[in-house]
């Protein structure tokens, strides 16, 4: 559907207070009953017109629909015919994968601190690689560096 202005409006181009001083003017013969026939025929009436948009020849400029807001209040929302929608699948298996990884290195070796009880020098090494692998579990273990890291594919 298409709505078209008919620009027919030059005698509204006047300002409104300056017709307003005009006008009582003119109809002072309206006051005993009497139509003044020139000033109703001078001004148009202003109307809208549907045209069709066959007749138009233009394509519509979008699309209009009622929904809900966030807060559940109706809201019209405009749907734009010349922005496509895309919709992408990222993957992050690879990320998962090395989160996993980066999890059962770390359980191993705490089972291997546990197990070298006498030995100090091996107990030190191992708890430092203990540590690093906590701190590299807690760069990546968090939906920010899945995003970041995550493959896109499939966009539609």
């Amino acid at each position: 559907m298409s709505m078209e202005i008919n620009g027919r409006y030059s005698p509204y181009q006047t300002d409104y207070a300056e017709r307003l001083k005009t006008e009582p003017e003119k109809s002072k013969g309206t006051e005993n009953g009497q139509k003044d026939e020139n000033v109703s025929n001078n001004i148009p009436v202003p109307h809208d017109e549907y045209i069709s948009s066959e007749k138009s020849g233009a394509k519509p400029s979008g699309l209009y629909r009622l929904g809900q807001d966030e807060d559940g209040r109706k809201k019209v929302f405009f749907d734009d015919p010349k922005k496509t929608a895309e919709k992408c699948t990222a993957n992050t298996d690879r990320i998962d994968s090395e989160i996993k990884k980066l999890k059962e290195k770390k359980q191993q070796l705490e089972q291997q601190i546990q197990s070298a009880a006498g030995d100090e020098e091996k107990i030190k090494e191992l708890e430092k690689k203990l540590a690093q692998a906590e701190n590299e579990l807690l760069q990546k273990d968090n939906d920010t560096y899945r995003r970041q890291n995550a493959s896109v594919r499939n966009c539609i």
